[in-house]
């Protein structure tokens, strides 16, 4: 009796909140369609709302919902509305406007993601995106241009060897970790030289990236193995940080010895994974894409193959800058890249709504979560005719040489917190697949260029296959 009264008592408790919840919800929901809200997605289920089907692939959830609603339009997932704007000429209600504020759409991730307080990143993130601003502006590359040359050219060596075949993504992977690691880390700060370290710190840093997002969201009893992986890598820091603290740097500061130095001491480590990521997890993969759609188009492989080899080959190789006069001489691969980056943008950036503001015939309310998706954004056939179909000739309507990009383009952000690395991402794209394409003669043995994945919206996509290839040193 005691325990069937349990089991009646409990059932009813819960039927109660379930009751509750879609009450609220209700009220909710009628709330904002009577403040002429945008058109939404609210699922079925109170609070969790659409969450399942936005959370096995939202990328393709976000177009489907795009073509169902229109332009603008309201997901409810998990207890946020996610109010997304896909048209370009919307964008400066995102970018410019004062009604919406990074920092608060950011700050619970990053304290999920890396442990960092409220308190500490409130007052340390501005300060953090200005250093890097400055350290990272095309300006200032030539203090790091050199040593990543001279990294990239070991690591190629290391890891291609003379011949070989294998996954291009798997390959272009280990080389760029390691170099840019060294680069803006410190040479062997984190053990990059040592073969098994690195191949460990390598593992991690892949769970911890792909299942970034999952991090941000869910507790971790929930993703042990993105936890195990998160706590591996801070402890990598949690290491090497109090030395760099500790020591007087000698010439010019590593990246990482800046970011240490304006940072307070508890979160220094915690800062410095944010670091790692964002140094790694976009520019990289987008190399093997840039990399993997040039092979697999013989007439852009061979009119950007003639420029590399008659720029590298008829300069001295001490006086391969890789600055922007250099890269001048190579026009064509900026506009390979650029695509590259077009086609594999990251799925969402993201600003909080701090005052309801009107658009269109909307009112967006304040508390959302206003998005952007610049990976549909530069599929829009309205800016990028045959958008799905890599073609570099396209920016030849624009003017690379002065940044000046095509009308749609919002790879880089905007407003007060545009990408501070941008610069250098730029730069070490260009670098590698210049070293690349001239040390090696490549052929692509898979038959075609895998798809991303779309279950990832932060960060770029991974490809959902392999991308096999086999290289051999044009000297042997």
């Amino acid at each position: 009796m005691d325990v069937l009264s349990l089991s009646l008592g409990s059932t009813g408790l819960l039927t109660a909140v379930f009751v509750f919840l879609s009450v609220i919800y209700y009220i909710f929901s009628k709330k904002t369609q009577e403040n002429n809200a945008p058109p939404s997605c609210k699922g079925w289920i109170p609070w969790l709302g659409c969450a399942f089907d936005f959370g096995v692939a939202p990328l393709g959830f976000i177009d489907k919902k795009r073509r169902e609603l229109g332009p603008v339009f309201t997901l409810h997932v998990a207890g946020e509305r996610l109010t997304f704007l896909t048209e370009a000429e919307d964008f400066h209600h995102f970018f410019q406007s004062s009604n919406v504020d990074f920092q608060r759409a950011v700050q619970d991730p990053v304290q999920n993601i890396a442990s960092v307080s409220e308190e500490s990143f409130m007052q340390y993130h501005t300060k953090i995106h200005d250093m890097m601003k400055g350290r990272l502006a095309s300006s200032r590359l030539s203090d790091v241009t050199p040593h990543l040359i001279q990294q990239f050219k070991g690591k190629i060596q290391s890891v291609f060897g003379d011949e070989g075949e294998g996954d291009l993504h798997d390959l272009v992977r280990k080389t760029m970790y390691a170099g840019v690691i060294n680069n803006l880390f410190g040479d062997n700060t984190l053990a990059v030289d040592d073969p098994k370290e690195f191949e460990k710190i390598c593992q991690h840093f892949i769970v911890f990236d792909e299942q970034f997002e999952y991090g941000a969201r869910l507790p971790p009893m929930f993703i042990r193995d993105w936890s195990t992986a998160k706590q591996y890598l801070l402890s990598k820091f949690r290491g090497v940080v109090p030395k760099l603290q500790n020591e007087k740097t000698q010439g010019n500061q590593t990246v990482l010895q800046s970011l240490v130095s304006i940072t307070d001491k508890p979160h220094a480590p915690n800062y410095a994974l944010m670091l790692l990521w964002a140094a790694l997890a976009n520019a990289v993969p987008i190399t093997f894409w840039a990399l993997s759609m040039i092979l697999s188009n013989k007439r852009v492989l061979e009119k950007l193959q003639k420029q590399v080899d008659d720029t590298l080959g008829n300069t001295p190789e001490e006086k391969w800058e890789f600055n922007e006069d250099f890269f001048k001489k190579m026009p064509y691969l900026k506009s390979c890249v650029m695509e590259a980056i077009r086609l594999h943008s990251v799925g969402v950036i993201t600003r909080r709504v701090m005052t309801s503001f009107t658009m269109r015939e909307y009112v967006i309310p304040k508390g959302d979560m206003l998005m952007v998706s610049p990976f549909w954004s530069h599929r829009n056939p309205k800016y990028f005719p045959e958008p799905d179909t890599f073609h570099p000739d396209r920016w030849n309507t624009s003017d690379l040489e002065k940044n000046l990009y095509l009308e749609g383009f919002i790879a880089f952000g905007g407003g007060r917190y545009q990408c501070p690395g941008r610069w250098y991402a730029l730069m070490e794209l260009q670098m590698f697949i210049a070293l690349f394409l001239f040390k090696y003669k490549v052929n692509a043995l898979s038959d075609h260029v895998p798809s991303p994945s779309l279950k990832h919206v932060v960060g770029t996509q991974q490809p959902s296959k392999p991308f096999l290839i086999s290289y051999k040193t044009k000297a042997s």
